[in-house]
């Protein structure tokens, strides 16, 4: 497996499609969001503090919405295991995709773990999976913001997101990072 590839503010972000509980496919290219789509990956069915985030995340889909900013959570797990997640999460309104390629995960930047065997809510974590992040992109495809995890702990929390966004609408503030070559930027 190759190393995870970081991706550029105001650079287009890869192709991406996922099945989606519930049925159907949810595919970057045809969204169309007033001003981003959010895509947090998530680590999977086996992960407690995945459930409390996406908790979290269902309180403010609204006040996302209001924002112009549609909401998908992805992860590695079958599809069994992220229905089982919907369900014992008790979410609601938030799509969730699954089946997400390692390959395609490492396209995206994320990091990739081995099992370490059960959780400590009892889940066995599969053989491999993605570990977090979480991204924005705007409606023409480019990468506005992006952050990404080795670890399940200390991820961004979803009122510091939406206060950026509403800053970031305000002042029409560009995406930052964007230099890929410091020496010629």
């Amino acid at each position: 497996m190759s190393a995870p590839v970081p991706l550029f503010p105001r650079q287009p972000v890869p192709g991406l499609e996922v099945k989606t509980v519930g049925g159907g496919t949810w595919t970057l290219a045809e969204q169309s969001p007033k001003n981003f789509t959010m895509i947090v990956f998530y680590r999977g069915l086996h992960c407690p503090i995945c459930g409390n985030y996406m908790r979290d995340l269902q309180r403010k889909m609204a006040d996302f919405a209001e924002l112009g900013v549609e909401i998908i959570a992805i992860s590695s797990d079958t599809q069994a295991r992220a229905e089982q997640a919907v369900t014992d999460w008790k979410v609601e309104g938030i799509p969730f995709g699954y089946g997400l390629d390692l390959d395609k995960a490492r396209e995206w930047g994320l990091f990739i773990s081995t099992s370490r065997g059960k959780t400590s809510v009892g889940i066995e974590e599969p053989a491999l999976f993605s570990e977090p992040a979480l991204y924005l992109v705007r409606p023409n495809g480019e990468l506005y913001f992006g952050t990404v995890q080795t670890m399940p702990f200390a991820r961004p929390n979803f009122g510091d997101i939406l206060n950026a966004v509403k800053f970031v609408l305000e002042k029409d503030y560009p995406g930052r990072g964007e230099v890929l070559d410091h020496h010629n930027p």
